[in-house]
């Protein structure tokens, strides 16, 4: 493997910044593909590339990646340049915690609720243990005097 990785640095034009850059790399190795899912998804890596014969079922165990590249045929250059896939991604493991940026980062939502009488009566138990253990006397009572009207 590193034999490999050396005859390409070599066909390089900038080969001394990818040789600076792999100063700064790690290579890990694991013994199963069960370890490799494991170590991928607490790693979260901002570019995830699958590249085994049973790339599927791989792929159904990640759940911490930027962006996944799935077989033989789908090096990280084409995500970068030409298959449409978003190339804003979270890094430093942010993957654990956010997506790529995409249509709905641009995207204001906005939530709307609507309870009968019968669906406060509902909550209302809920709301008033939660509102009071966390001090807010008014939340509580936001309920009860609702509730308490006609």
């Amino acid at each position: 493997m590193l034999e490999n990785i050396e005859l390409q640095i070599e066909q390089l034009p900038r080969k001394e910044i990818a040789r600076k850059a792999l100063e700064n790399s790690k290579i890990i190795l694991v013994k199963t593909l069960e370890e490799a899912v494991e170590m991928t998804n607490a790693y979260a890596p901002e570019h995830l590339i699958i590249s085994t014969r049973y790339y599927k079922g791989v792929a159904a165990n990640i759940v911490n990646a930027g962006s996944v590249f799935l077989g033989n045929y789908t090096p990280e250059s084409a995500g970068d340049y030409a298959s449409g896939t978003n190339h804003t991604l979270p890094t430093n493991g942010y993957a654990k915690a956010y997506s790529g940026v995409n249509i709905d980062s641009f995207i204001r939502k906005i939530t709307f609720q609507e309870l009968s009488k019968e669906g406060l009566t509902n909550l209302s138990n809920a709301i008033i243990l939660m509102a009071e253990n966390e001090g807010l006397q008014a939340h509580s009572n936001a309920v009860k005097i609702r509730l308490e009207e006609n």
